[in-house]
């Protein structure tokens, strides 16, 4: 299998885990597949200042800036491979 059709199944088994991760793994899953489907984090930062999800979203996904659209995937099928034990 290659790699896209690997970040695909594991995006479908990341909706079917038995336990929700904790909250900082899942902005590591929403920010991987962020940098894996769209590439470096253009947008502006959130203006709300209390709007802390979208700030911990922008920040998280920035911080993959550079990292490969397959590097991005890789990780992202490892963490969730990782999660379903």
């Amino acid at each position: 299998m290659e790699i896209q059709q690997l970040f695909e199944l594991a995006v479908a088994n990341s909706k079917t885990l038995t336990e929700k991760p904790d909250n900082e793994t899942l902005l590591k899953l929403y920010s991987l597949y962020k940098q894996a489907t769209q590439g470096d984090n253009n947008e502006e930062a959130p203006t709300n200042p209390f709007d802390f999800v979208a700030k911990f979203k922008h920040e998280a996904w920035v911080k993959l800036q550079g990292t490969s659209n397959d590097d991005a995937m890789q990780q992202y099928i490892d963490l969730v491979n990782q999660l379903k034990g």
